[in-house]
């Protein structure tokens, strides 16, 4: 069956360990505390998701708080996100602060193609969003295509024509690239690594080490690509202050999606038991459906300490 990415891109550089992609830039930055704060919702349900895992909060009262559990610790993750990002922040700032228009161009298309969209990261370590950056090894554009591999994903490259320099064309045939990647590894950092050096080099360290845990079998991988990967974990770090489902293992993707099932289901037995008796606001019992008034945990203890206060007094 014809997948959405001609296999003969993936096939074609199987069994070779030459480079599909021009060398990367160097940029990093220091990580903040990897806690994902939900937002306030005024809805009785909340839907979000993790890892193409659908995750409800539901009949929450209006203005509830929470924090999600932190994403799973890396020491070696950490510690060079903190060195990347504290070396080469200054020119991520900068990058930063002209990358609003591709950013929303690349989040459209990899929306589209079902790509996460943190993804678009990589394209400021392939060129620091430059759409006609070219390297050494002849790889060019914002995405860092080599010809033939600009050509498999049905961009024109000849004489008169580089579609590699055309930012939106280009994208998608990175999109293509990721998603058929993605399907063969089934873990993003692994993904981003093939994307570098092509997917024969990762499947040999793969059989070598025994592992399909990143970390445990970079050494075996090209120094550019591992480099690559780092880099492309750092600069995520910068622009979101936070690690996410594309800067996880697939041990650790699916540790923190349990984490998350499990807290969610913690959330909904409290909420079922807060919303068992709901409270009108202005004490007006006439209203078909009462508004909650409770804003926080801190307000429920809160609510409970007084009660038991005024129970207190009623008693004595």
């Amino acid at each position: 069956m014809k997948t959405m990415l001609n296999r003969k891109l993936v096939y074609s550089f199987f069994f070779t360990g030459s480079t599909l992609l021009g060398s990367s830039m160097m940029s990093f930055a220091t990580p903040k505390k990897a806690v994902d704060s939900l937002p306030r919702n005024d809805s009785s349900h909340f839907r979000f998701a993790f890892d193409k895992r659908e995750f409800v909060l539901t009949d929450f009262p209006a203005g509830y708080c929470w924090e999600l559990p932190e994403l799973p610790a890396n020491k070696t993750r950490d510690a060079y996100v903190t060195q990347y990002i504290s070396r080469y922040g200054n020119t991520l700032t900068i990058i930063r602060g002209r990358s609003e228009s591709f950013f929303t161009l690349m989040d459209t298309v990899f929306a589209r193609y079902d790509v996460p969209r943190e993804l678009k990261y990589l394209a400021v370590v392939e060129s620091e969003l430059n759409t006609k950056a070219l390297s050494k090894a002849g790889a060019r554009g914002t995405w860092q295509l080599m010809p033939e591999t600009a050509r498999i994903l049905k961009l024109r490259v000849n004489g008169h024509v580089d579609e590699r320099t055309h930012l939106y064309k280009s994208t998608v045939a990175a999109a293509k690239y990721l998603r058929d990647l993605y399907r063969l590894f089934d873990d993003w950092l692994l993904t981003v690594a093939a994307y570098n050096c092509g997917p024969g080099p990762v499947y040999k360290a793969i059989r070598t080490s025994g592992s399909r845990n990143f970390w445990k079998l970079q050494h075996l991988l090209p120094a550019e690509t591992r480099g690559h990967v780092k880099k492309f974990i750092g600069t995520h770090y910068f622009f979101e202050g936070k690690g996410s489902v594309v800067t996880l293992t697939k041990a650790e993707r699916t540790h923190y999606g349990n984490q998350l099932q499990e807290f969610v289901a913690k959330h909904n037995l409290l909420l079922k038991d807060i919303n068992k008796t709901p409270v009108p606001l202005n004490g007006d019992e006439s209203e078909d459906k009462p508004e909650y008034v409770v804003r926080s945990n801190a307000e429920l203890h809160l609510g409970h300490e007084q009660q038991q206060g005024l129970k207190s007094i009623v008693d004595e």
